[in-house]
């Protein structure tokens, strides 16, 4: 059995992209600029991301006009939002060790903590 570390989506795994994917699953649409003040990163940066995202058909990039002013939002895809959730219970099972095979001399055997 590999390591579940090789399950982990690339293309989600960058820090930006990862609370980018964040954000959005945690509702329907966010907009632009909101997403940009709080993730904290530049417009151009949060751009190259989304752009990433999208194309991997992650994200879905809607662009409207308030008035005169153009607005950007953006949401999940049913494929960035499965990709997601599947990224997340990857990292549950690395970071909970779920994946660890218990043997003798392990953490996980008790014997080799007794005296």
């Amino acid at each position: 059995m590999s390591h579940p570390r090789h399950g982990l989506d690339d293309i989600i795994h960058a820090p930006v992209r990862l609370s980018i994917m964040a954000m959005l699953a945690a509702t329907e649409t966010v907009e632009f600029r909101f997403l940009k003040d709080t993730i904290e990163v530049s417009d151009s940066l949060l751009s190259k991301h989304i752009l990433t995202l999208e194309n991997a058909g992650y994200v879905r990039v809607t662009k409207v006009f308030v008035g005169k002013r153009p607005r950007t939002w953006l949401a999940l895809t049913d494929e960035g939002r499965d990709a997601f959730r599947t990224y997340t219970a990857t990292l549950r099972q690395i970071t909970e060790g779920l994946h660890a095979p218990a043997t003798e001399g392990s953490a996980h055997d008790e014997s080799s903590t007794k005296g």
